[in-house]
């Protein structure tokens, strides 16, 4: 046989070397799929799954190069006719492949689709997963709170154990120069005791602004969320009221750690004044009323600060009461700030409990 096409010489040369590639990577992914499937795991079989799919597509061109090589040499080295019947044969045959591969090429390429997906959803669910405590905890116990005049205001709030909790604090005015002060705490952790909580935070606004006397809005509040709560859920509550019109402190506490009130060069606590709510849907409250001069502070807080511990011992009540004996004059926001410092410190163990404390100066 002479040379009889040396244009097709040409290109089975360029066909060969295009096989060559073709077939140098495919091996690479086939020693890559199965170094996958040896690790095994889900993982590991989505990205073997992959990587075996790319090899077969990097197999197929390889052969169809290599098809194509050797058709245009046969061809280039004849023009007899018997001879280039098979050559147009082999020709056929990667076209052949093509069309019989090529549906499942596209599937597996769907495939791979809906698995990224598939993965993309399941990603977006942990992000949101992921937020949702941060999202909460920002409606219950919100880092920035607006300006009030005649009052400094200073709080903090710290996740314990990561999960949604129902600690929660709410300031806000209910009137000419009356502002509000609320924290308080559902027991349990989880997305109940979270939406109880926001359930008490937004009810009780409704009925303070009805009733001017913190008890009896209590006594509203607990009657509704009796109705509504699981009886495992109770819920402790401080309220104070500040009127700047007649320069009082009036303040109802269900079943809260006592608040500490710095009045007169004193530290005094203020205690509960009934049962925590969803005890006794018909429980009374009382609200007890105390003077306010410039200066005076207030200090409230969720159990999880007085019940950090180290061993057997907690933090303690008389412990945050000797931080403002220390320094009656700090800033409500460093004082707040310190006192979980302080707690942090304490505790042998990060804090298990969400810690929320809230502090209001009258300036």
């Amino acid at each position: 046989m002479s040379l009889e096409n040396p244009v097709l010489l040409a290109v089975a040369a360029g066909c060969l070397a295009g096989a060559a590639i073709w077939g140098r990577s495919a091996l690479r992914l086939e020693r890559s799929w199965r170094r996958i499937r040896v690790l095994g795991g889900e993982g590991a079989t989505v990205a073997a799954e992959v990587a075996r799919s790319a090899y077969r597509k990097e197999l197929h061109n390889t052969l169809l190069y290599a098809i194509a090589a050797v058709s245009a040499f046969v061809g280039s080295l004849t023009d007899n006719v018997w001879l280039n019947v098979p050559v147009r044969f082999l020709i056929a045959v990667p076209i052949v492949m093509t069309i019989v591969y090529g549906r499942r090429f596209t599937q597996e390429a769907d495939l791979l689709e809906e698995r990224a997906s598939l993965e993309r959803k399941a990603e977006e669910v942990l992000t949101q997963e992921e937020l949702a405590p941060r999202r909460w905890a920002a409606r219950l116990a919100p880092e920035q709170l607006p300006d009030f005049a005649g009052f400094e205001v200073g709080q903090v709030y710290e996740a314990g154990s990561g999960l949604m909790a129902g600690d929660f604090y709410d300031v806000y005015m209910v009137g000419n120069k009356r502002m509000v002060a609320v924290i308080g705490d559902v027991s349990g952790h989880g997305i109940d005791p979270a939406i109880t909580a926001f359930q008490v935070k937004y009810l009780l606004r409704v009925f303070l602004r009805q009733y001017r006397d913190p008890a009896q809005a209590l006594e509203e509040l607990n009657a509704q969320i009796s109705a509504q709560t699981a009886p495992e859920e109770f819920v402790s509550l401080c309220v104070a009221v500040f009127d700047q019109n007649v320069g009082t402190l009036r303040y109802s506490s269900a079943g809260h750690p006592p608040a500490w009130l710095w009045h007169d060069g004193e530290v005094r606590p203020l205690r509960s004044t009934g049962p925590m709510l969803t005890l006794d849907p018909k429980a009374i409250f009382s609200s007890r009323e105390i003077p306010l001069d410039p200066g005076d502070l207030l200090l409230m807080y969720t159990d999880g600060l007085a019940e950090a511990r180290t061993g057997q011992q907690l933090f303690g009540e008389d412990r945050i009461a000797q931080f403002i004996r220390r320094d009656p004059r700090v800033g409500p926001d460093v004082l707040c700030k310190s006192l979980l410092a302080a707690a942090r410190d304490f505790s042998d163990a990060p804090l298990r409990d969400d810690v929320a404390i809230l502090a209001i100066r009258k300036s």
